[in-house]
């Protein structure tokens, strides 16, 4: 057998690991919101419900699978109105019921960003203006020299942490019309240039996942803004001695390490490419859940997915209190099945294979739901 057949039998055994995944999101259906919840155990009293990233990231699931036209014109309206009614007139953002919410400015862009995705993927706009500089733009973005200086203060010490702090200042830069938006940059790359690790590629402090991970966040802020990453080669040697000797105690170092091979764009060996994937596939196995879903961490879900790198003893005197989407137990979240579906169809595509949709039950993402 050929090096691609070898290949891509190894993947369709991966798919093996999605047994009861789609049962799973199924079941983390809202009928009466419309909207999805991160976990099974968002059902229960004081935690969230439905919310707005896990709702986005089932409609994610959904168009990449297929299964989106599998929507009544009802379903959609339900959605629809699930983010139209999260929307804050005053302000044009959009906001759990969670009042910590308001003091996340990293899950107030989030929301917005993910909020106004769903509204065009159901061919809906907002109810109110969305303001161009909002109460959440934070003050580094007064000036270029204000933004370099804030640069700066950035603690890489956890490189995933403040790599994504990075990251998540593109929105605001992205508000600005082009050619203000120019000094800000210049600020931003110079600096990420100057203190990337010349021998590993990567950015920052931390275990090798850790810092893995806090590159593929920067990696996100080069490709908004149109600019190559540097240092490919040292990056993909990176990678490929991570995955090979560090254990992936969390979905996102599965999907991580992936994400960014796929935006490097480099030719991998294909012995190397199908070691790749054989690691991938077993450390997305030891994820998976009885329920049918994947835990962001080994064993178990987390809480509060988009605080979950900062680990006991790392203080981090700029963090809000956690915005608490499930109780952490043994089962399925939707932050970690949107990765492992991204990983599945990305795999495929540095494989070289032609994109192959999962047979799902023709009962589920239909309008019994409505029943």
């Amino acid at each position: 057998m050929s090096r691609t057949g070898r290949l891509e039998k190894l993947l369709e055994h991966g798919d093996r690991l999605f047994d009861g995944f789609f049962e799973w999101l199924d079941g983390q259906y809202d009928a009466a919101t419309g909207g999805f919840c991160y976990a099974a155990s968002s059902r229960q009293a004081d935690v969230c419900g439905p919310d707005i990233e896990s709702t986005a990231q089932a409609l994610n699931i959904l168009e990449r699978t297929g299964l989106i036209g599998r929507w009544s014109e009802r379903m959609r309206r339900k959605a629809v109105r699930f983010f139209q009614t999260r929307q804050d007139p005053a302000t044009g953002l959009f906001f759990h019921p969670d009042p910590r919410m308001r003091l996340d400015g990293v899950s107030v862009s989030r929301a917005l960003g993910y909020s106004l995705g769903a509204l065009r993927k159901l061919g809906a706009e907002p109810l109110h203006p969305v303001p161009e500089r909002s109460p959440a733009t934070p003050g580094y973005m007064d000036s270029p020299a204000a933004y370099g200086e804030w640069l700066r203060s950035v603690s890489l010490s956890n490189s995933w942490r403040g790599c994504d702090l990075i990251s998540t200042s593109a929105a605001h830069l992205l508000a600005l019309p082009p050619e203000k938006r120019e000094p800000y940059l210049r600020e931003a790359f110079a600096y990420l240039d100057a203190i990337q690790d010349p021998e590993s590629g990567l950015w920052g402090e931390g275990t090798r996942y850790v810092r893995v991970s806090g590159t593929f966040k920067l990696h996100l802020f080069y490709e908004r803004f149109g600019v190559p990453l540097p240092r490919k080669a040292e990056i993909y040697r990176s990678i490929l001695e991570t995955l090979r000797g560090d254990e992936a105690a969390d979905m996102c170092y599965v999907r991580n390490p992936i994400s960014l091979l796929s935006s490097i764009k480099r030719a991998i060996p294909s012995g190397e490419l199908e070691e790749i994937c054989e690691i991938t596939l077993h450390n997305m196995g030891r994820l998976k859940q009885g329920d049918g879903g994947f835990s962001r961490e080994l064993g178990h879900s987390v809480p509060a997915p988009n605080v979950a790198q900062v680990k006991p003893g790392e203080v981090y005197p700029d963090m809000p209190p956690p915005i608490v989407l499930g109780l952490g137990m043994e089962e399925g979240d939707m932050n970690a099945g949107t990765q492992a579906i991204l990983i599945r169809y990305t795999l495929r595509e540095l494989a070289g294979l032609p994109v192959k949709h999962f047979a799902v039950a023709e009962h589920l993402f239909t309008d019994r739901w409505e029943e």
